[in-house]
């Protein structure tokens, strides 16, 4: 008894093993929250925004639940700036998230400086998207640059500077943006030259100091960077019109590079488009190929399963002749004992009886699982499926072969039945959800249970509200199970 009980288990663990060695890992890669932000900002990098901004969110959310507090506000710090321009809000939530995260496990205070100018920054923008005060974004962009000088770090202090410079001209406070543009210029490393000399030639245009504002975007060099170009060469086109005093050109340059750079803008999204096009292509290859790899073990594992049955089969053959000669030798020394002897063996045998109908229970919702047609049909909560006839003809060979060909003595005992009314029972069978039967049809919820009342009352005369199609069903099988 106890050997058929290890081969059971060993036909189980074939199969799990051959059949679900996919679940250590997804076609996508990435499951920590470390893999999820390195795939994020190459993404990011590829200029496919959203699949960047995708797996940003789900690095944080991976980090919360592994508490990877250095990986989740990093990630935050990385989203936060994606979105700065297409969702301000969102961006100073995160970047305040990504603060509060480090201060409560701090392990760099030039990351705390960062995070702390980076929200300081997002703050300035929703306060000038939304006409709003711009407290908040001083009050965090201050703290940074405290932080940055009691650190003594200049390249810190010049980015703090620049980004209070910055939230000093939005608030119009000219003389004071100035003076804080030109500390951040005489702190400023290479790296951050280009954009401490923006703001500061951005101060002097706005305090009238034309020659100064010249000067200082003649000293930009954008390279390659066609933003950082356009602002340098409108600047100039301004700084020109101003000096000829004609206004009426100046609006006209105004509009025009602003046509220049909705054109600029709408090239990037269509470049995004393209990527996330083209990565959309990629992951079908790769789950298709990833199919075809576990059919193959899928087949390997079935034809392994079934030799080690038939193996299993020839021992218990075996087993049970051997029991029968004993029988017959114990019968001629003791009849009452052979009595005992028997009963017990009844016992024994309707166990064996009922666990291998457990396995063939397990077998037979095994084969549904792997079904394709089956399995398309599970997985329709949420979007429409349509099955051609080969498929339904699939779908009810197969649970005529689990249940006893119930499907086909359903049609010879009922032939008014249409078409449709077999489709419902084997969805039914299916145990599917209304809302999935409803996708499947294109039916809403209430649809479904109405044409299961009238084909429940008309089909098979069952008026009760409280039975079930499925009981209905299940009835008529053990009905024509018996005798």
């Amino acid at each position: 008894m106890k050997g058929l009980q290890l081969i059971g288990m060993w036909v189980l663990l074939c199969l799990l093993m051959a059949c679900g060695h996919h679940q250590g890992s997804t076609p996508d890669g990435a499951t920590t929250a470390q893999a999820c932000l390195e795939a994020g900002e190459a993404e990011l990098a590829r200029d496919s925004v959203r699949q960047g901004e995708t797996l940003l969110r789900r690095a944080i959310r991976l980090a919360e639940k592994s508490a990877d507090w250095h990986t989740c506000y990093i990630a935050c710090q990385r989203l936060a700036k994606s979105l700065s321009w297409s969702n301000s809000e969102e961006a100073l939530q995160l970047a305040k998230k990504a603060v509060e995260v480090y201060e409560a496990h701090p392990d760099d205070e030039r990351n705390h400086i960062i995070l702390l100018d980076f929200a300081g920054t997002y703050a300035s923008q929703l306060a000038y998207n939304t006409d709003d005060d711009y407290t908040e974004a001083l009050a965090l962009t201050k703290r940074a640059h405290e932080l940055a000088v009691k650190e003594n770090a200049e390249d810190l202090v010049c980015q703090t500077l620049t980004t209070l410079a910055n939230i000093h001209w939005a608030m119009e406070d000219y003389p004071q943006a100035l003076d804080e543009a030109r500390k951040a210029e005489q702190l400023a490393t290479p790296d951050l030259l280009q954009g401490t000399l923006q703001v500061l030639a951005r101060c002097y245009l706005s305090c009238d100091s034309l020659e100064q504002a010249e000067a200082t975007y003649r000293r930009m060099e954008p390279g390659d960077d066609i933003h950082a170009a356009y602002i340098v060469q409108s600047n100039l086109a301004k700084i020109a019109t101003r000096r000829l005093a004609t206004e009426e050109a100046e609006e006209a340059i105004d509009e025009a590079f602003e046509e220049v750079e909705a054109l600029y803008f709408q090239a990037l999204a269509q470049k995004d488009a393209y990527y996330q096009t083209t990565l959309q292509q990629e992951k079908e290859n790769e789950h298709l190929a990833y199919t075809a790899a576990l059919h193959r073990r899928t087949l390997v594992g079935i034809i392994a399963a079934l030799a080690i049955l038939l193996t299993a089969t020839v021992l218990v053959l075996r087993y049970r002749l051997r029991l029968v000669r004993q029988q017959r030798a114990y019968e001629v020394a003791q009849h009452e004992q052979e009595k005992r002897h028997l009963q017990q063996e009844a016992e024994r045998q309707q166990q064996q009886l009922h666990q291998s109908q457990e396995v063939v229970a397990f077998l037979q919702n095994f084969i549904l699982q792997r079904s394709e047609v089956i399995r398309k049909l599970s997985e329709s909560t949420h979007r429409h499926i349509n099955l051609n006839p080969k498929e339904w003809a699939d779908v009810e060979r197969t649970l005529n072969a689990i249940d006893g060909d119930r499907f086909a003595r359903l049609r010879t005992d009922h032939p008014d039945m249409k078409e449709e009314d077999i489709q419902l029972c084997i969805l039914t069978r299916l145990q599917l959800s209304n809302r999935s039967i409803g996708n499947i049809y294109g039916l809403t919820v209430s649809a479904v249970q109405h044409r299961k009342l009238k084909l429940k009352k008309e089909i098979f005369g069952e008026t009760n509200p409280d039975v079930t199609l499925e009981q209905v069903l299940d009835k008529i099988q053990q009905e024509n199970k018996k005798p």
